[in-house]
């Protein structure tokens, strides 16, 4: 395993950790009263917005899981299309999970929804930027052993500390403390967010900790 990958990675985790922490200061000196807690439906599509971008804009920079063999034009608009609908519906399936799991169904729908895109976000757009519309591909990476490099690692470690995240955020939320980051969805939303963090900072330490462990099949 190279060091240099590993650096690699790093910066790119270091990265993503910056755009979050940039997406809480920086729309303060543009928007007056704009606050996380405040303004948080707007924090939530700037955030989601500013992350998604960075993932794409890295995935093309660097290029960890590039194919070998070319693709025509017309494929790539197939593959870009098929992406988008991907997204959309793992949306929809984390806001009918987050319904289940006791989020109001009628009331708070805008708020769910964002929350939803929020952890699609962290989650599935990184499985769609790294493996592509392959759901054999995100199967076999989540399955025990089934990461081929450092990148697919990376993304385990924080696709599930984001949604552990998301969980534990949910705690707070029926005690009555009455603080302004109990409403629905703050501290979920700042759980997954805080989680996902957090992953990009441990996967590229414990990937160094464990390189000699690591041992990746040939694709």
């Amino acid at each position: 395993m190279k060091e240099a990958e590993i650096r690699r990675l790093l910066a790119a985790n270091l990265l993503g950790v910056l755009s979050i922490i940039l997406t809480a200061v920086v729309p303060a000196f543009f928007w007056d009263g704009f606050t996380v807690l405040g303004t948080h439906l707007a924090w939530l599509c700037i955030c989601s917005v500013c992350v998604s971008t960075l993932n794409i804009i890295l995935h093309l920079v660097l290029k960890p899981n590039l194919s070998p063999k070319r693709s025509s034009f017309a494929h790539k608009i197939s593959r870009f299309l098929k992406c988008c609908i991907y997204f959309f519906m793992s949306c929809i399936l984390f806001h009918a999970i987050i319904v289940l799991y006791g989020a109001p169904l009628i009331e708070s729908v805008t708020e769910t929804f964002l929350f939803a895109v929020l952890l699609s976000t962290f989650t599935t757009l990184q499985c769609l930027c790294m493996l592509g519309p392959n759901v054999q591909a995100w199967i076999r990476v989540f399955s025990k052993n089934g990461a081929m490099s450092i990148w697919e690692s990376s993304l385990q470690i924080t696709t599930m500390c984001s949604i552990l995240g998301a969980w534990f955020g949910a705690f707070p939320i029926p005690l009555d403390w009455d603080r302004p980051w109990q409403v629905w969805p703050i501290s979920c939303s700042l759980g997954a967010t805080f989680g996902y963090m957090a992953g990009l900072i441990i996967a590229p330490l414990w990937i160094h900790w464990n390189r000699k462990q690591l041992t990746y099949k040939s694709r």
